[in-house]
C-alpha cells in the first residue's frame, strides 16, 4: 500500500472512492477511455486491445476494462444471437466476448473487475441505499450512478503496479443507456487531471462510390454529440475501407478541434493482429506516451510481427469443420475462431473453416467433404443436438481427428453410450428428463435452483491428466486449470460401463470426481474437454490440444492419420 501521508489527508475521514483519487495521485496512473460512433460494431474491441499491446510492447503495465450500458447483470443468460460469445475468466466472471480480445492482445488473465455492466452499477448503488450508506440523500445517477462508475475504474488503478488503465465504452455515443458511463468519464478528466486522461473516439467514414469520396460529417455528428456532453476527443480513430486521404483528415481535425497527426486510419484488414501494427505505423503509441508524459523505451513489436508475417504468408490450408447451432453469428464462437487461427499459424498453414448448422444437416459425406478434422463446440439446449451426435459418430468411424468442447464432449459420451455401450436411449437429461440413461447429469448441488444468472460451474478448475495419455502428450504436464462454463456433468455412474467399451476418461477435477477431459482407444485424435480451452489460447502461445488438433488434422489430409502425436 502506498503511503499517502504526503498529502495530508487522514485515512479515517475518507471514503474508499475518495481515498483511491488520493492513492492514484501520488502514483500517477494514466487512463485512456474509448468511445464510439456513428454505429456499432466498428471494433472498438479491437482498438482497444491494439493500443494496449502497444504500450505493454513499451514495458508498460497495462489492464484493460469493458463498460456495458445494458441492464442485465452480465451476458450470462442472454443468447448468443443477441450477444455472441460469452467469455469467461479464471475468477468465473461470465463477461462480454471483448475480454477475450483483451487477454488475447496483452496476454494477461483479467477478472470480474475488467467488465462492468450497467446492472452491476445499478444493482451496488441499490443495495448499499437499502443499507442506508448514503445517510438518507435522495439517490440520483449524478452523483451516485456516476460515483460508483468511476470507482470501479480507480479500483483497477490501484492494483498493484498498474501504469495505465484502458477503459472501453460500449455502445454508441447519442445511446440513451450510455449517458451515465459517459457522464462519469467526462468527471474522471477533473479528479484524475486531463494531464493523465486521454479520450480516444473510433468512428465510421463511410466511402460513397458513386461520389468516389470519403464523408466525414457522420464523424463531425458524432463527436459534436461527444463534446456537447462535456468531452473533447484527444484522438480520432476513422474505420474505413482504405486509408483516406490528407484532405479527409484535414477536414476531421478542423472540425473535430482533433491535432491532424491525431486523426489516425482504423483500416479494414484480413488479420485482426495487424490492427497494433496499423496504428504504430502511424505513431499512435508514440503520440500517446508523449501525451501523457510517460517515460518508457521504444516498443518491441518483433515477435507480433513475426506472428502477423506467418499468419499472412502460409501457403497450404487447413479445412476444419466446425459443428454448431450458432453458426450464423460467428461472433458465438470467437474464441475458437482464434484458437483455430493461432494453432493453425503455429503449424505453418492457413485456416479454413467450413461452418456446419447441425439442426440442418442432410448428408454428412457432401458435408464434411474436404474437412479433415471436426470440431463441435459448447451450447445450451435441445435444438441441432442430434445433428451434433450424428456428425460425430462419423468422426468416429470415420477415423477424422474430433474435438468436442463442453457440450461437445457430452455429445461425444451421448453417441458412444448409445452406439458402442448399447444404451438406445441414452441421453442427457437436459434434453430429456425421463431418459433411462442419464449419462449426462446435474451436479446434485445444481437439481432445486430456481435462479439460472452466474450459477453453473464457472471459472478455472484443476484438472489432473493420466501420464501417457493424448491428453497428457498435448499438455506435457498432470496438472492444468482450464476454465468452466456449464451446469451438468458426465454422470459418474455410467463411468465403468462407458470405460468398460474403450472410453478413456485421461482428465478428472481431484476435488470433486469429475470428468473433464475423455478420449477414445483406437482413433488417430479423438478428445473432448469439459472445460473451454479456447479461452486461453493467444497468437503467440497457441493452446496445446488445438495445436495438436489441428495438427493432426494436417496429417489427415496428407494421409497419415495418428502420425502427428505418435
Amino acid at each position: 500500500m502506498i503511503g499517502i501521508t504526503s498529502v495530508n489527508v487522514e485515512k479515517s475521514k475518507l471514503d474508499f472512492y475518495h481515498l483511491l483519487i488520493i492513492i492514484n495521485h501520488v502514483k500517477q496512473v494514466k487512463f485512456i477511455f474509448v468511445t464510439g460512433g456513428v454505429l456499432s460494431s466498428l471494433g472498438k474491441g479491437i482498438a482497444t486491445a491494439s493500443i494496449g499491446l502497444l504500450l505493454k510492447s513499451r514495458g508498460l503495465k497495462v489492464t484493460l476494462q469493458k463498460f456495458d450500458p445494458y441492464i442485465n447483470v452480465d451476458p450470462g443468460t442472454m443468447s448468443p444471437f443477441q450477444h455472441g460469445e460469452v467469455f469467461v475468466t479464471d475468477d468465473g466472471a461470465e463477461t462480454d466476448l471483448d475480454l477475450g480480445h483483451y487477454e488475447r492482445f496483452i496476454d494477461v488473465s483479467l477478472s470480474q473487475d475488467n467488465n462492468l455492466t450497467a446492472g452491476q452499477i445499478y444493482n451496488a448503488v441499490i443495495e448499499k441505499e437499502r443499507r442506508g450508506d448514503y445517510l438518507g440523500k435522495t439517490v440520483q445517477v449524478v452523483p451516485h450512478i456516476t460515483d460508483e462508475i468511476k470507482e470501479r475504474v480507480w479500483r483497477l488503478a490501484n492494483r498493484d503496479g498498474v501504469d495505465v488503465v484502458i477503459t472501453e465504452i460500449g455502445g454508441t455515443v447519442g445511446d440513451i443507456e450510455g449517458l451515465p458511463f459517459l457522464e462519469a468519464i467526462r468527471q474522471f478528466g477533473l479528479e484524475a487531471g486531463r494531464e493523465n486522461v486521454i479520450y480516444v473516439h473510433l468512428t465510421l467514414i463511410p466511402y460513397i462510390k458513386a461520389a468516389r469520396e470519403f464523408k466525414t460529417k457522420p464523424t463531425q455528428h458524432s463527436v459534436r454529440e461527444l463534446r456537447a456532453i462535456g468531452i473533447q476527443p484527444d484522438f480520432i480513430l476513422c474505420r474505413s475501407e482504405s486509408r483516406l486521404p490528407r484532405s479527409a483528415k484535414e477536414k476531421i481535425s478542423l472540425f473535430c478541434n482533433v491535432p491532424y497527426e491525431q486523426v489516425i486510419d482504423a483500416v479494414d484488414v484480413d488479420n485482426i493482429y495487424e490492427i497494433p501494427l496499423v496504428f504504430h505505423e502511424q505513431h499512435l503509441d508514440d503520440l500517446i506516451v508523449r501525451r501523457l508524459k510517460i517515460e518508457c523505451h521504444d516498443p518491441d513489436l518483433s515477435e507480433w510481427r513475426r506472428f502477423v508475417e506467418r499468419a499472412n504468408n502460409a501457403k497450404e490450408e487447413v479445412n476444419i469443420a466446425v459443428c454448431g447451432k450458432y453458426v450464423n453469428l460467428r461472433d458465438a464462437y470467437k474464441s475458437i475462431i482464434e484458437a483455430l487461427h493461432h494453432a493453425a499459424t503455429a503449424n505453418g498453414v492457413r485456416l479454413k473453416i467450413n461452418w456446419i448448422e447441425t439442426d440442418e444437416i442432410t448428408d454428412l459425406d457432401q458435408d464434411l467433404k474436404g474437412s479433415s478434422g471436426i470440431l463441435v463446440p459448447g451450447g445450451f439446449g435441445v435444438r441441432g443436438i442430434e445433428g451434433k451426435i450424428a456428425v460425430i459418430e462419423y468422426a468416429r468411424r470415420k477415423q477424422i481427428p474430433f474435438f468436442g468442447i463442453c457440450l461437445g464432449l457430452q455429445c461425444a459420451v451421448i453417441e458412444f453410450a448409445r452406439h458402442v455401450c448399447g444404451l438406445e436411449d441414452a441421453n442427457s437429461a437436459e434434453f430429456d428428463p425421463e431418459t433411462r440413461y442419464p449419462v449426462i447429469d446435474f451436479m446434485p448441488e445444481q437439481r432445486d435452483l430456481k435462479r439460472y444468472g452466474g450459477t453453473m460451474r464457472l471459472g478455472a478448475w484443476p484438472c489432473r491428466i493420466t501420464p501417457g495419455s493424448l491428453a497428457w502428450r498435448c499438455y506435457g504436464q498432470e496438472l492444468i486449470h482450464e476454465r468452466h462454463r456449464h451446469r451438468y456433468e458426465v454422470n459418474n455412474e455410467y463411468r465403468d460401463t462407458l470405460a468398460q467399451a474403450g472410453m478413456v476418461f485421461s482428465g478428472i477435477n481431484p476435488d470433486r470426481n469429475l470428468v473433464e477431459i475423455i478420449e477414445l482407444k483406437d482413433h488417430p485424435f479423438f478428445i473432448g474437454t469439459q472445460f473451454h480451452p479456447e479461452f486461453k489460447s493467444r497468437p503467440l502461445r497457441p493452446h496445446p490440444i488445438f495445436f495438436h488438433f489441428v495438427k493432426n488434422a494436417i496429417e489427415k489430409a496428407k494421409g497419415h492419420p495418428g502420425k502427428a502425436h505418435s
